[in-house]
Protein backbone atom coordinates (compact mmCIF):
# COMPACT_ATOMS: atom_id res chain seq x y z
CA UNK A 1 0.00 0.00 0.00
CA UNK A 2 1.42 3.39 -1.04
CA UNK A 3 1.17 6.05 1.62
CA UNK A 4 0.07 9.49 0.57
CA UNK A 5 1.16 12.67 2.26
CA UNK A 6 -1.31 14.33 4.59
CA UNK A 7 -2.86 17.53 3.21
CA UNK A 8 -1.05 20.66 4.35
CA UNK A 9 -2.75 23.54 6.07
CA UNK A 10 -1.32 26.38 4.06
CA UNK A 11 -1.11 29.96 5.22
CA UNK A 12 -1.44 32.73 2.59
CA UNK A 13 -0.54 36.38 2.31
CA UNK A 14 -2.25 38.38 -0.42
CA UNK A 15 -0.60 41.71 -1.10
CA UNK A 16 -3.09 44.32 -2.24
CA UNK A 17 -6.84 44.75 -1.75
CA UNK A 18 -7.72 45.94 -5.22
CA UNK A 19 -9.54 43.97 -7.87
CA UNK A 20 -7.07 41.06 -7.91
CA UNK A 21 -6.58 40.94 -4.15
CA UNK A 22 -10.29 40.70 -3.44
CA UNK A 23 -10.55 38.02 -6.13
CA UNK A 24 -7.73 36.02 -4.52
CA UNK A 25 -9.24 36.14 -1.04
CA UNK A 26 -12.65 35.05 -2.33
CA UNK A 27 -11.35 32.13 -4.37
CA UNK A 28 -8.92 30.89 -1.71
CA UNK A 29 -11.59 30.79 0.97
CA UNK A 30 -14.09 29.16 -1.39
CA UNK A 31 -11.50 26.41 -1.92
CA UNK A 32 -11.32 25.85 1.83
CA UNK A 33 -8.01 27.71 2.21
CA UNK A 34 -9.15 30.02 4.96
CA UNK A 35 -5.85 31.03 6.59
CA UNK A 36 -5.56 34.16 4.45
CA UNK A 37 -4.37 37.65 5.34
CA UNK A 38 -4.68 40.51 2.85
CA UNK A 39 -2.19 43.35 3.28
CA UNK A 40 -3.31 46.72 1.96
CA UNK A 41 -1.21 49.89 1.99
CA UNK A 42 -4.30 52.12 1.77
CA UNK A 43 -7.20 52.73 4.10
CA UNK A 44 -9.83 51.00 2.01
CA UNK A 45 -10.50 48.56 -0.82
CA UNK A 46 -10.26 49.49 -4.47
CA UNK A 47 -6.72 49.56 -5.84
CA UNK A 48 -6.53 51.88 -8.83
CA UNK A 49 -10.18 52.80 -8.21
CA UNK A 50 -9.21 54.04 -4.76
CA UNK A 51 -6.13 55.87 -5.98
CA UNK A 52 -7.92 57.64 -8.85
CA UNK A 53 -10.85 59.93 -8.04
CA UNK A 54 -10.49 62.60 -10.71
CA UNK A 55 -13.57 64.12 -12.39
CA UNK A 56 -14.76 62.03 -15.32
CA UNK A 57 -13.10 58.82 -14.13
CA UNK A 58 -14.55 55.73 -15.80
CA UNK A 59 -13.39 52.35 -17.06
CA UNK A 60 -12.84 51.93 -20.80
CA UNK A 61 -14.07 48.33 -20.62
CA UNK A 62 -17.84 47.77 -20.47
CA UNK A 63 -18.96 47.31 -16.88
CA UNK A 64 -20.70 44.01 -17.51
CA UNK A 65 -17.36 42.62 -18.66
CA UNK A 66 -15.31 44.44 -16.03
CA UNK A 67 -17.01 42.34 -13.34
CA UNK A 68 -16.20 39.09 -11.58
CA UNK A 69 -17.68 36.12 -13.43
CA UNK A 70 -18.96 34.75 -10.10
CA UNK A 71 -20.64 38.01 -9.04
CA UNK A 72 -22.31 39.73 -11.97
CA UNK A 73 -23.94 43.06 -11.25
CA UNK A 74 -27.37 43.79 -12.77
CA UNK A 75 -27.34 47.38 -11.53
CA UNK A 76 -24.54 49.07 -13.45
CA UNK A 77 -25.71 52.58 -14.28
CA UNK A 78 -24.01 52.88 -17.67
CA UNK A 79 -22.29 50.79 -20.30
CA UNK A 80 -19.03 52.31 -19.00
CA UNK A 81 -19.71 53.08 -15.36
CA UNK A 82 -17.93 55.78 -13.33
CA UNK A 83 -15.03 55.06 -11.03
CA UNK A 84 -16.83 55.51 -7.72
CA UNK A 85 -19.42 52.96 -8.82
CA UNK A 86 -16.69 50.48 -9.73
CA UNK A 87 -14.99 50.97 -6.37
CA UNK A 88 -18.36 50.48 -4.67
CA UNK A 89 -18.79 47.20 -6.55
CA UNK A 90 -15.47 45.86 -5.22
CA UNK A 91 -16.32 47.02 -1.71
CA UNK A 92 -19.69 45.27 -1.93
CA UNK A 93 -18.11 42.01 -3.13
CA UNK A 94 -15.56 42.19 -0.30
CA UNK A 95 -18.34 42.61 2.26
CA UNK A 96 -20.56 39.88 0.85
CA UNK A 97 -17.71 37.36 0.74
CA UNK A 98 -16.34 38.39 4.14
CA UNK A 99 -13.04 39.56 2.68
CA UNK A 100 -12.91 42.75 4.74
CA UNK A 101 -12.35 40.77 7.95
CA UNK A 102 -9.11 39.40 6.45
CA UNK A 103 -7.62 42.75 5.42
CA UNK A 104 -4.98 44.66 7.33
CA UNK A 105 -5.50 48.22 6.11
CA UNK A 106 -2.78 50.89 6.24
CA UNK A 107 -0.20 48.12 6.55
CA UNK A 108 2.09 48.12 3.54
CA UNK A 109 4.41 45.15 3.12
CA UNK A 110 8.01 46.36 3.20
CA UNK A 111 9.80 43.06 2.65
CA UNK A 112 9.29 39.38 1.92
CA UNK A 113 12.13 36.94 2.66
CA UNK A 114 12.10 33.24 1.77
CA UNK A 115 13.67 31.48 4.78
CA UNK A 116 13.61 27.74 5.50
CA UNK A 117 10.84 27.09 2.99
CA UNK A 118 8.45 29.83 4.11
CA UNK A 119 7.92 33.51 3.40
CA UNK A 120 8.70 35.94 6.22
CA UNK A 121 6.90 39.26 5.81
CA UNK A 122 7.44 42.56 7.54
CA UNK A 123 5.27 45.65 7.10
CA UNK A 124 6.20 49.31 7.35
CA UNK A 125 4.44 49.31 10.73
CA UNK A 126 6.71 46.55 12.03
CA UNK A 127 4.12 43.76 11.87
CA UNK A 128 5.66 40.37 11.06
CA UNK A 129 4.08 37.30 9.54
CA UNK A 130 5.20 33.90 8.25
CA UNK A 131 3.26 32.27 5.40
CA UNK A 132 3.58 29.39 2.96
CA UNK A 133 2.35 31.19 -0.16
CA UNK A 134 2.39 34.81 -1.30
CA UNK A 135 0.07 36.15 -3.99
CA UNK A 136 1.18 39.59 -5.16
CA UNK A 137 -1.95 41.38 -6.33
CA UNK A 138 -0.28 44.78 -6.33
CA UNK A 139 -1.55 45.99 -9.68
CA UNK A 140 0.09 48.11 -12.34
CA UNK A 141 -1.39 51.62 -12.18
CA UNK A 142 -0.62 52.76 -8.64
CA UNK A 143 2.79 54.49 -8.61
CA UNK A 144 2.27 57.92 -10.25
CA UNK A 145 4.87 59.08 -12.76
CA UNK A 146 5.75 62.73 -12.34
CA UNK A 147 7.19 64.67 -15.28
CA UNK A 148 10.56 66.35 -15.09
CA UNK A 149 9.53 69.95 -15.76
CA UNK A 150 11.74 72.84 -14.74
CA UNK A 151 10.25 75.16 -12.14
CA UNK A 152 7.23 73.06 -11.28
CA UNK A 153 7.87 73.62 -7.56
CA UNK A 154 7.63 77.39 -8.08
CA UNK A 155 4.02 77.35 -9.30
CA UNK A 156 1.94 79.67 -7.13
CA UNK A 157 -1.30 77.80 -7.81
CA UNK A 158 -2.21 74.22 -6.99
CA UNK A 159 -0.42 71.37 -8.75
CA UNK A 160 -1.08 67.65 -8.30
CA UNK A 161 -1.06 64.34 -10.16
CA UNK A 162 -4.37 63.09 -11.53
CA UNK A 163 -4.04 60.00 -9.29
CA UNK A 164 -3.67 62.27 -6.25
CA UNK A 165 -6.62 64.54 -6.96
CA UNK A 166 -6.94 67.32 -4.39
CA UNK A 167 -10.67 67.68 -3.80
CA UNK A 168 -10.11 70.72 -1.59
CA UNK A 169 -9.10 72.73 -4.67
CA UNK A 170 -11.85 74.80 -6.26
CA UNK A 171 -12.08 73.89 -9.93
CA UNK A 172 -15.20 75.80 -10.92
CA UNK A 173 -14.22 79.07 -12.58
CA UNK A 174 -10.50 78.28 -12.43
CA UNK A 175 -7.91 78.51 -15.18
CA UNK A 176 -6.99 74.84 -15.51
CA UNK A 177 -4.00 73.27 -17.20
CA UNK A 178 -3.76 69.55 -17.91
CA UNK A 179 -0.47 67.93 -18.94
CA UNK A 180 -0.96 64.76 -20.97
CA UNK A 181 -3.41 63.40 -23.53
CA UNK A 182 -4.02 59.80 -22.49
CA UNK A 183 -7.36 58.37 -21.36
CA UNK A 184 -7.20 60.17 -18.02
CA UNK A 185 -6.66 63.58 -19.59
CA UNK A 186 -9.35 63.00 -22.19
CA UNK A 187 -11.88 62.03 -19.51
CA UNK A 188 -11.01 65.11 -17.46
CA UNK A 189 -11.31 67.47 -20.42
CA UNK A 190 -14.82 66.21 -21.16
CA UNK A 191 -15.86 66.41 -17.51
CA UNK A 192 -14.39 69.84 -16.69
CA UNK A 193 -14.51 72.02 -19.80
CA UNK A 194 -17.94 73.42 -18.87
CA UNK A 195 -16.89 74.11 -15.28
CA UNK A 196 -13.67 76.04 -15.72
CA UNK A 197 -12.97 79.55 -16.94
CA UNK A 198 -10.18 78.32 -19.18
CA UNK A 199 -8.81 74.89 -20.02
CA UNK A 200 -5.37 74.43 -21.53
CA UNK A 201 -4.51 70.90 -22.63
CA UNK A 202 -0.75 70.48 -23.06
CA UNK A 203 -0.25 67.78 -25.67
CA UNK A 204 3.07 66.08 -26.24
CA UNK A 205 1.65 63.38 -28.51
CA UNK A 206 -1.67 63.32 -30.33
CA UNK A 207 -3.93 60.34 -29.65
CA UNK A 208 -6.28 58.37 -31.84
CA UNK A 209 -9.78 58.39 -30.35
CA UNK A 210 -12.32 55.69 -31.12
CA UNK A 211 -15.92 56.89 -31.38
CA UNK A 212 -17.84 55.75 -28.35
CA UNK A 213 -21.16 56.27 -26.62
CA UNK A 214 -22.02 55.64 -23.00
CA UNK A 215 -25.78 55.25 -22.67
CA UNK A 216 -27.33 54.66 -19.25
CA UNK A 217 -29.12 51.45 -18.42
CA UNK A 218 -32.82 52.02 -17.77
CA UNK A 219 -34.69 50.71 -14.75
CA UNK A 220 -36.29 48.16 -17.07
CA UNK A 221 -32.84 46.99 -18.23
CA UNK A 222 -31.70 46.49 -14.65
CA UNK A 223 -34.91 44.73 -13.65
CA UNK A 224 -34.60 42.37 -16.61
CA UNK A 225 -31.00 41.58 -15.66
CA UNK A 226 -32.06 40.88 -12.07
CA UNK A 227 -35.06 38.76 -13.07
CA UNK A 228 -33.18 36.77 -15.70
CA UNK A 229 -29.57 36.01 -14.68
CA UNK A 230 -29.05 34.09 -17.93
CA UNK A 231 -29.54 37.34 -19.84
CA UNK A 232 -26.86 38.98 -17.72
CA UNK A 233 -24.46 36.06 -18.21
CA UNK A 234 -25.18 36.07 -21.93
CA UNK A 235 -24.32 39.76 -22.19
CA UNK A 236 -21.01 39.17 -20.41
CA UNK A 237 -20.20 36.24 -22.68
CA UNK A 238 -21.03 38.33 -25.75
CA UNK A 239 -18.76 41.16 -24.56
CA UNK A 240 -16.01 38.69 -23.74
CA UNK A 241 -16.12 37.25 -27.25
CA UNK A 242 -15.97 40.74 -28.76
CA UNK A 243 -12.96 41.70 -26.67
CA UNK A 244 -11.24 38.39 -27.32
CA UNK A 245 -11.65 39.13 -31.02
CA UNK A 246 -10.17 42.58 -30.56
CA UNK A 247 -7.24 41.10 -28.66
CA UNK A 248 -6.68 38.56 -31.41
CA UNK A 249 -6.72 41.29 -34.06
CA UNK A 250 -4.42 43.71 -32.28
CA UNK A 251 -1.50 41.27 -32.18
CA UNK A 252 -1.34 41.47 -35.99
CA UNK A 253 -0.65 45.04 -37.08
CA UNK A 254 -1.87 44.24 -40.62
CA UNK A 255 -5.11 42.51 -39.64
CA UNK A 256 -8.45 43.61 -41.15
CA UNK A 257 -9.60 44.56 -37.65
CA UNK A 258 -6.72 47.02 -37.28
CA UNK A 259 -7.63 48.57 -40.63
CA UNK A 260 -11.22 48.95 -39.45
CA UNK A 261 -10.05 50.54 -36.19
CA UNK A 262 -7.82 52.96 -38.09
CA UNK A 263 -10.67 53.91 -40.43
CA UNK A 264 -13.05 54.50 -37.52
CA UNK A 265 -10.55 56.67 -35.65
CA UNK A 266 -9.73 58.69 -38.76
CA UNK A 267 -13.41 59.27 -39.53
CA UNK A 268 -14.05 60.25 -35.92
CA UNK A 269 -11.41 62.97 -36.17
CA UNK A 270 -12.32 64.24 -39.62
CA UNK A 271 -16.07 64.25 -39.06
CA UNK A 272 -15.98 65.98 -35.69
CA UNK A 273 -13.23 68.61 -35.80
CA UNK A 274 -14.22 71.53 -38.02
CA UNK A 275 -11.06 73.66 -37.90
CA UNK A 276 -8.54 72.12 -40.32
CA UNK A 277 -5.57 73.50 -38.39
CA UNK A 278 -6.79 72.06 -35.09
CA UNK A 279 -7.68 68.81 -36.83
CA UNK A 280 -4.11 68.35 -38.04
CA UNK A 281 -2.68 69.09 -34.60
CA UNK A 282 -4.96 66.40 -33.20
CA UNK A 283 -3.96 63.90 -35.90
CA UNK A 284 -1.38 61.31 -34.71
CA UNK A 285 1.50 60.30 -36.99
CA UNK A 286 1.38 56.62 -35.97
CA UNK A 287 -0.95 53.68 -36.50
CA UNK A 288 -4.16 53.57 -34.49
CA UNK A 289 -3.88 51.29 -31.41
CA UNK A 290 -0.07 51.57 -31.33
CA UNK A 291 -0.71 53.37 -28.05
CA UNK A 292 -3.52 52.21 -25.81
CA UNK A 293 -6.61 53.08 -27.76
CA UNK A 294 -8.78 55.82 -26.27
CA UNK A 295 -12.52 55.24 -26.42
CA UNK A 296 -14.20 58.49 -25.47
CA UNK A 297 -17.46 60.27 -25.99
CA UNK A 298 -17.36 64.02 -26.49
CA UNK A 299 -13.64 64.74 -26.47
CA UNK A 300 -13.51 66.44 -29.85
CA UNK A 301 -16.52 68.58 -28.92
CA UNK A 302 -14.89 69.48 -25.61
CA UNK A 303 -11.53 70.52 -27.07
CA UNK A 304 -13.39 72.79 -29.52
CA UNK A 305 -15.23 74.51 -26.68
CA UNK A 306 -14.70 78.32 -26.73
CA UNK A 307 -12.78 78.26 -23.45
CA UNK A 308 -10.59 75.25 -24.36
CA UNK A 309 -7.19 75.34 -26.02
CA UNK A 310 -4.96 72.59 -27.34
CA UNK A 311 -1.34 73.56 -26.70
CA UNK A 312 1.12 71.64 -28.85
CA UNK A 313 4.25 73.73 -28.28
CA UNK A 314 6.65 72.01 -25.89
CA UNK A 315 6.71 73.08 -22.28
CA UNK A 316 9.83 75.11 -21.47
CA UNK A 317 9.09 75.31 -17.76
CA UNK A 318 6.67 76.27 -15.04
CA UNK A 319 6.66 79.71 -13.41
CA UNK A 320 4.64 81.04 -10.46
CA UNK A 321 1.96 82.35 -12.82
CA UNK A 322 1.66 79.31 -15.06
CA UNK A 323 3.29 77.26 -17.83
CA UNK A 324 5.65 78.80 -20.36
CA UNK A 325 6.04 77.07 -23.69
CA UNK A 326 9.07 77.15 -25.97
CA UNK A 327 7.49 79.82 -28.16
CA UNK A 328 7.82 82.20 -25.21
CA UNK A 329 4.13 82.30 -24.35
CA UNK A 330 3.02 82.19 -20.72
CA UNK A 331 -0.18 80.22 -20.13
CA UNK A 332 -1.55 81.71 -16.92
CA UNK A 333 -3.13 79.10 -14.65
CA UNK A 334 -4.68 78.62 -11.24
CA UNK A 335 -4.53 74.80 -11.20
CA UNK A 336 -2.13 72.43 -12.96
CA UNK A 337 -2.98 68.72 -13.19
CA UNK A 338 -0.35 66.19 -14.21
CA UNK A 339 -2.08 63.41 -16.15
CA UNK A 340 1.26 61.79 -16.86
CA UNK A 341 0.60 58.16 -16.08
CA UNK A 342 2.25 55.61 -13.85
CA UNK A 343 5.49 53.73 -13.29
CA UNK A 344 4.13 50.63 -14.96
CA UNK A 345 7.32 48.61 -14.43
CA UNK A 346 7.22 48.92 -10.63
CA UNK A 347 4.69 46.14 -9.85
CA UNK A 348 5.29 45.17 -6.19
CA UNK A 349 8.35 47.39 -5.83
CA UNK A 350 9.62 49.20 -3.73
CA UNK A 351 8.82 46.18 -1.56
CA UNK A 352 12.02 44.21 -0.99
CA UNK A 353 11.65 40.57 -2.03
CA UNK A 354 14.40 38.02 -1.38
CA UNK A 355 14.00 34.50 -2.70
CA UNK A 356 15.90 31.24 -2.50
CA UNK A 357 19.63 31.48 -1.61
CA UNK A 358 19.39 35.22 -1.04
CA UNK A 359 18.29 36.02 -4.58
CA UNK A 360 17.14 39.66 -4.60
CA UNK A 361 14.23 40.59 -6.87
CA UNK A 362 15.71 44.03 -7.42
CA UNK A 363 18.83 42.41 -8.86
CA UNK A 364 16.85 39.90 -10.96
CA UNK A 365 14.83 42.80 -12.33
CA UNK A 366 17.79 45.18 -12.66
CA UNK A 367 17.26 45.50 -16.42
CA UNK A 368 13.51 45.05 -16.55
CA UNK A 369 10.74 43.02 -14.88
CA UNK A 370 10.06 39.55 -16.17
CA UNK A 371 8.16 36.45 -15.10
CA UNK A 372 7.09 33.16 -16.60
CA UNK A 373 3.59 33.71 -17.99
CA UNK A 374 3.60 36.89 -15.87
CA UNK A 375 2.98 34.69 -12.82
CA UNK A 376 6.16 33.03 -11.46
CA UNK A 377 9.84 33.99 -11.13
CA UNK A 378 12.69 31.46 -10.91
CA UNK A 379 14.12 31.10 -7.39
CA UNK A 380 11.07 32.71 -5.79
CA UNK A 381 9.13 29.60 -4.73
CA UNK A 382 5.45 29.81 -3.83
CA UNK A 383 5.41 33.50 -4.80
CA UNK A 384 2.85 34.18 -7.51
CA UNK A 385 1.72 37.35 -9.27
CA UNK A 386 -1.56 38.42 -10.79
CA UNK A 387 -1.27 40.78 -13.75
CA UNK A 388 2.50 40.63 -13.47
CA UNK A 389 5.10 41.58 -16.12
CA UNK A 390 4.40 41.05 -19.83
CA UNK A 391 0.85 39.84 -19.44
CA UNK A 392 -2.27 40.81 -21.39
CA UNK A 393 -2.83 44.48 -20.58
CA UNK A 394 -4.40 45.71 -23.82
CA UNK A 395 -7.87 47.14 -24.25
CA UNK A 396 -9.73 44.37 -22.46
CA UNK A 397 -10.79 43.33 -18.96
CA UNK A 398 -8.00 42.71 -16.46
CA UNK A 399 -10.57 40.98 -14.28
CA UNK A 400 -10.86 38.23 -16.87
CA UNK A 401 -7.08 38.00 -17.05
CA UNK A 402 -6.74 37.79 -13.27
CA UNK A 403 -9.42 35.10 -13.00
CA UNK A 404 -7.61 32.94 -15.56
CA UNK A 405 -4.26 33.47 -13.84
CA UNK A 406 -5.66 32.69 -10.42
CA UNK A 407 -7.19 29.47 -11.74
CA UNK A 408 -3.71 28.52 -12.96
CA UNK A 409 -2.13 29.42 -9.61
CA UNK A 410 -4.75 27.41 -7.72
CA UNK A 411 -3.69 24.30 -9.62
CA UNK A 412 -0.12 24.84 -8.40
CA UNK A 413 -1.40 25.50 -4.88
CA UNK A 414 -3.32 22.21 -5.01
CA UNK A 415 -0.01 20.39 -5.39
CA UNK A 416 1.39 22.17 -2.35
CA UNK A 417 -1.78 21.53 -0.41
CA UNK A 418 -1.79 17.83 -1.27
CA UNK A 419 1.75 17.47 0.00
CA UNK A 420 3.12 16.49 -3.42
CA UNK A 421 5.82 19.13 -2.99
CA UNK A 422 6.78 22.04 -0.74
CA UNK A 423 8.14 24.55 -3.25
CA UNK A 424 7.13 25.52 -6.80
CA UNK A 425 8.66 28.16 -9.03
CA UNK A 426 9.28 28.53 -12.73
CA UNK A 427 12.61 27.30 -14.06
CA UNK A 428 15.06 29.80 -15.53
CA UNK A 429 15.01 27.84 -18.79
CA UNK A 430 11.23 28.04 -19.07
CA UNK A 431 11.21 31.77 -18.44
CA UNK A 432 14.05 32.42 -20.88
CA UNK A 433 12.39 30.34 -23.59
CA UNK A 434 9.06 32.06 -23.04
CA UNK A 435 10.66 35.50 -23.09
CA UNK A 436 12.59 34.84 -26.31
CA UNK A 437 9.41 33.68 -28.04
CA UNK A 438 7.46 36.63 -26.64
CA UNK A 439 9.99 39.21 -27.85
CA UNK A 440 10.01 37.69 -31.33
CA UNK A 441 6.21 37.59 -31.54
CA UNK A 442 5.94 41.20 -30.30
CA UNK A 443 7.62 42.44 -33.49
CA UNK A 444 4.45 41.88 -35.52
CA UNK A 445 2.04 43.49 -33.08
CA UNK A 446 0.49 46.92 -33.51
CA UNK A 447 2.45 48.14 -30.46
CA UNK A 448 5.69 47.80 -32.47
CA UNK A 449 4.62 50.03 -35.36
CA UNK A 450 6.53 53.15 -34.38
CA UNK A 451 5.12 55.08 -31.43
CA UNK A 452 6.21 55.74 -27.87
CA UNK A 453 3.89 54.26 -25.28
CA UNK A 454 3.80 52.90 -21.76
CA UNK A 455 3.56 49.43 -23.28
CA UNK A 456 7.23 49.59 -24.37
CA UNK A 457 10.11 48.50 -22.16
CA UNK A 458 13.61 50.01 -22.07
CA UNK A 459 14.47 48.17 -25.32
CA UNK A 460 11.40 49.45 -27.13
CA UNK A 461 9.85 45.96 -26.97
CA UNK A 462 6.15 45.83 -26.04
CA UNK A 463 5.97 44.47 -22.50
CA UNK A 464 2.70 42.67 -23.18
CA UNK A 465 1.27 39.33 -24.25
CA UNK A 466 1.84 39.30 -28.05
CA UNK A 467 -0.29 36.31 -29.06
CA UNK A 468 -4.05 35.83 -29.50
CA UNK A 469 -6.02 35.85 -26.28
CA UNK A 470 -7.26 32.37 -27.12
CA UNK A 471 -3.68 31.19 -26.66
CA UNK A 472 -3.57 32.83 -23.24
CA UNK A 473 -6.72 30.95 -22.26
CA UNK A 474 -5.12 27.72 -23.43
CA UNK A 475 -1.93 28.39 -21.45
CA UNK A 476 -3.94 29.16 -18.32
CA UNK A 477 -5.99 25.96 -18.58
CA UNK A 478 -3.31 23.80 -16.93
CA UNK A 479 0.33 24.35 -15.87
CA UNK A 480 3.01 22.56 -17.86
CA UNK A 481 4.86 21.11 -14.89
CA UNK A 482 8.12 20.59 -16.79
CA UNK A 483 8.37 24.40 -16.77
CA UNK A 484 8.54 24.41 -12.96
CA UNK A 485 11.21 23.66 -10.41
CA UNK A 486 9.38 21.42 -7.92
CA UNK A 487 10.98 20.58 -4.56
Amino acid sequence: MVETAAPRNLRFAVIGAGMAGVLSAVKLTQAGLTDVTVYEKGDRIGGTWRENTYPGLACDVPSHLYSYSFHLNPDWSHVYSPGDEIRGYFERVAREYDVEARIRFNDEVARCDFVDGRWHLETVNGHQDVVDVVIAATGVLHHPRYPDIDGIDTFAGKVFHSARWDHSVEIDGARLGIVGTGSTAVQMVVALVDRVARLSLFQRTAQWVMPSTNPPYSDDDKRNFRDDPTRLAGLRDHLSQRFDGFADGIVDATSPLMRMVADACRANLEDNVADPELRERLRPDYQAACKRLIAAEGFYDAIQHPNAELVTEKIAGVEPEGVRTVDGRLHELDVLVLATGFKVDAFMRPMRVTGRNGTRLEEVWAQRPNAYLSISIPNFPNFFMLNGPNGPVGNFSLIGVAELQLGYIMQLVDRLRAGECREISATAEAMEHHEAARVEAAKSTVWSTGCRSWYLDDRGVPAVWPWPFTRFREEMAAPKMDAFDVV
